[in-house]
């Protein structure tokens, strides 16, 4: 087989790299640079390269987020660290000794900075990144082996096939929740009655089933996102706090969820619960049971938290300080 002519392999890589760019402003800082059309117009070209020379046909290319053949089964997918459970707190009481034991364990005699988040309705996934670019997605499982459902989380268009900017290691592993937005759920759902088809009971069962299809075309066609939430080993990688890690993470492609917030110890914690609160149902996804998660910043490895909307507290309209 004859190698692209040079103009064509100068032209698609051109365009790989405009439509990453537009994909990235899109869907990771929801800043749309160009019509829709035109995207589609740069996206059939790039294919029309492809399809004309198949030694430009990269894996992280954006034509090539749907693989042509459905799977027969998922393989088991070791985690190399476990993908634990956060512990719930349920008072205030309770958040007050996660404090102290965070506290404790850093030795620290100021209060502690954490970051904030909702815990989203979703389903847990882990990224593996080798050389900038995806090599792996699994599930989180039973927490220990989950399963490889690399080809379907390829077609979530938030989720980058090969990392940008520098700085980032050789292999890396980040972990998030992908999820099913509210609008995209309905119209999942008024889809499904129209044609006669069984519906889903919620959110996180349509994204979770979403992901376990075994013809990746299939999950293409679904409206899935996802938010990013922990670089695993970050300390190991230099950072010396979570939200420096994330931040690096946003820079290197991934969505971040921006609700994220940096917060000053249990009230801080607290004001941010009540907040989210108020402001859950406006939200464009849905939240699990009124939780957030903190994580602080000075800690080698991720201390993690989430509040129980049982915990009955008043909520306030003022909302935290975003940093």
């Amino acid at each position: 087989m004859a190698a692209a002519p040079v103009q064509a392999r100068k032209r698609a890589a051109e365009l790989r790299e405009l439509l990453d760019g537009y994909n990235y402003h899109y869907y990771v800082l929801d800043e749309p640079q160009i019509p829709d059309a035109e995207y589609d117009r740069l996206l059939r070209e790039l294919a029309g390269i492809e399809a004309s020379h198949a030694d430009l046909q990269l894996p992280e290319s954006p034509t090539q987020r749907v693989g042509a053949t459905p799977a027969s089964s998922f393989a088991a997918a070791p985690h190399a660290s476990p993908m634990l459970s956060l512990d719930n707190a349920f008072s205030e009481t309770e958040v007050a000794e996660f404090d102290n034991r965070v506290r404790n364990r850093l030795e620290a005699n100021e209060p502690v900075k954490y970051a904030a988040e909702p815990k989203l309705d979703g389903t847990a996934i882990a990224l593996r990144y080798a050389d900038g670019r995806l090599v792996r997605a699994a599930t989180r499982g039973d927490g220990r082996v989950g399963e490889d459902v690399t080809h379907n989380v390829r077609t979530i268009r938030s989720v980058p096939l090969k990392l940008r900017g520098k700085g980032w290691p050789a292999e890396l592993e980040v972990r998030g929740e992908v999820f099913m937005p509210k609008a995209g759920f309905e119209a999942l759902n008024a889809r499904a009655r129209e044609a006669g088809e069984k519906t889903f009971a919620n959110p996180r069962n349509a994204a979770a089933g979403s992901l376990r299809q075994l013809d990746a075309a299939i999950t293409a066609t679904r409206p899935l996102d996802v938010f990013f939430y922990v670089l695993v080993d970050a300390s190991d990688l230099g950072f010396d706090s979570h939200l420096a890690s994330l931040q690096a993470l946003q820079a290197w492609g991934f969505r971040i969820c921006p609700d994220l917030r940096l917060v000053s110890g249990p009230e801080g914690c607290i004001e941010f619960y009540q907040w989210l609160g108020e402001q859950r149902e406006g939200l464009p996804m849905t939240s699990m049971e009124w939780c957030t998660k903190w994580m602080p910043l000075l800690s080698r490895s991720a201390w993690a938290l989430s509040l129980e909307r049982h915990a009955g507290l008043s909520p306030t309209s003022s909302p935290p300080r975003k940093n």
